[in-house]
């Protein structure tokens, strides 16, 4: 799996989860929906992805 994989992955997770979360516990879980939203509209723009670099420290950190 690559790492643009695993950000799509990850970002869909989030939205996913944070729903769930609206819909059972309170509708302030919404903020993480559009901070997740945001973040990959300003990530196609910039080129930035602090998810990328996360995933990249933690999971593709393999030694070449």
């Amino acid at each position: 799996m690559t790492i643009e994989h695993s950000v799509r992955m990850m970002a869909g997770s989030m939205i996913l989860i944070s729903l769930v979360l609206y819909y059972f516990m309170s509708p302030l879980w919404l903020l993480l929906t559009a901070f997740v939203g945001f973040n990959l509209l300003q990530s196609s723009v910039t080129g930035f992805c602090p998810a990328e670099i996360i995933l990249k420290k933690f999971l593709f950190n393999k030694a070449q």
